[in-house]
């Protein structure tokens, strides 16, 4: 490694500088920006947490290890990194990060987001992450000693660790009925009721893999709870979508009849909605999927019924033993308004946990346990009647390649005709 440093005492970092080179920001300069803050404790960590990941650049490895770290009375929401080269880059020789829930629907306050801040800068790197992949506070980097004092500051100001481990980690939900007119039910209080409930879940990892909720208020499922979710809540409705004609004119007017067919009638996957000649729309509920795109399309003509609720998933997940899942629908539709609906969606929650807790295998989502014991040995274990609406989409891999499709059939035509050729003979 070339061990270089500028009159400063900042590591060269040549590779990373061309990340800064393009048209979109880069992560780089707010490391930089850090780092180039003489007067902060945590310059000297940037410094060389850039110096590292320079060196990295240069070998094509990674020097980071994991180990155990945690704080007191909690077993999971710390992932510890430990350098592998700290005698190089002795200042960020320790790096951890506190996963840290978000408020349900991630509504903040400017001053609590400056106090977050504040902690940040005292006890850690100053590098925060609004919000990770799994919907937590990313706080990155930190030692060991000042891990347990950022998150009794943060636990001060109301926030808890988030998850990591075997265990229920954070969950998330979108913005919802606080500024989405698109929402069919309570998204935040649906959140907090299952985190609250399943708190120790998530502190005192015991689980065989982790577990997710996530709470999406309609079917455009802003969270990503479908694909990324073991328990997706996802809004919806029974009735018919409500039509304002007189908007729906007023939209063919503005943009044309070969538009509106195009983007929307055309677009319908049952192929439900058909445009009149008089410029009305005419809808075949029984055959909409409540996929959303005619309301996102005719947001002022086309609304959510009136008759909203839930439907229920289980087994979303990305690539870990049989690829990429999404949810199964589990419980089509379920009322979410009353204090009795809420209990009821908690005691459902608690019946798919235990079930995951007693039957999956290590390291095993419950999408892969569902995929190894059937969907009929499933929902007979939870307790719900089999329903027409529970399809399983097939096992899939996010990491099949696509650009040698060409080749690969002229080899399968190939030896087709080889075959063909053969049995005539």
């Amino acid at each position: 490694m070339k061990d270089e440093s500028t009159d400063k005492g900042q590591h060269n970092t040549p590779m990373l500088d061309e990340l800064e080179g393009g048209k979109w920001p880069s992560f780089v300069t707010g490391l930089k920006r850090l780092r180039d803050n003489q007067d902060a404790k945590y310059a000297p960590m940037m410094n060389d947490l850039l110096g590292q990941l320079e060196h990295s650049y240069e070998e094509r490895l990674g020097f980071w290890k994991g180990g155990t770290v945690s704080v007191l009375g909690y077993g999971g929401g710390i992932i510890p990194r430990f350098s592998e080269v700290a005698d190089k880059f002795p200042a960020s020789k320790e790096f951890h990060t506190l996963r840290v829930m978000p408020p349900a629907g991630f509504h903040y306050s400017t001053d609590l987001l400056r106090q977050m801040c504040d902690i940040w800068e005292e006890h850690g790197s100053g590098l925060i992450a609004f919000h990770g992949q799994s919907g937590d506070i990313m706080f990155q980097g930190t030692t060991t000693e000042g891990t347990q004092k950022a998150f009794d500051a943060l636990n001060e100001i109301g926030f808890d660790l988030g998850g990591a481990g075997p265990a229920l980690r954070t969950a998330m939900s979108c913005v919802g009925h606080a500024r989405c007119e698109q929402s069919c039910y309570d998204e935040v209080r649906a959140h907090r009721t299952m985190i609250n409930a399943f708190l120790d879940e998530m502190h005192r990892p015991s689980l065989p893999y982790k577990f997710k909720f996530k709470f999406s208020g309609c079917g455009n499922d802003c969270v990503n709870a479908i694909h990324r979710a073991d328990f997706a809540v996802i809004g919806t409705w029974r009735d018919d979508i409500k039509i304002d004609q007189e908007k729906v004119k007023e939209h063919v007017a503005e943009v044309g009849r070969k538009y509106t067919i195009d983007t929307v009638v055309s677009m319908c996957p049952t192929r439900a909605i058909s445009l009149n000649d008089d410029d009305t729309l005419e809808i075949d509920n029984q055959s909409c999927v409540r996929c959303m795109h005619c309301i996102n399309v005719m947001t002022k003509a086309l609304s959510p019924g009136d008759d909203k609720g839930v439907s229920i998933l289980i087994g979303g997940k990305r690539s870990l033993k049989v690829g990429d899942l999404m949810g199964t629908m589990i419980v089509p539709f379920m009322k979410l308004e009353s204090d009795e609906d809420f209990e009821k969606l908690e005691e459902f929650g608690e019946t798919v946990i235990e079930f995951f807790a007693e039957n999956a295998l290590e390291h095993e989502r419950i999408g892969e346990t569902i995929d190894r014991i059937g969907l009929p040995a499933f929902i007979e274990a939870v307790g719900v009647d089999p329903d027409p609406n529970m399809v399983n989409h097939p096992r899939t891999s996010s990491y099949v390649r696509t650009d040698d499709f060409d080749e690969e059939a002229e080899k399968w035509f190939a030896r087709k005709a080889a075959e063909a050729q053969i049995s005539a003979e």
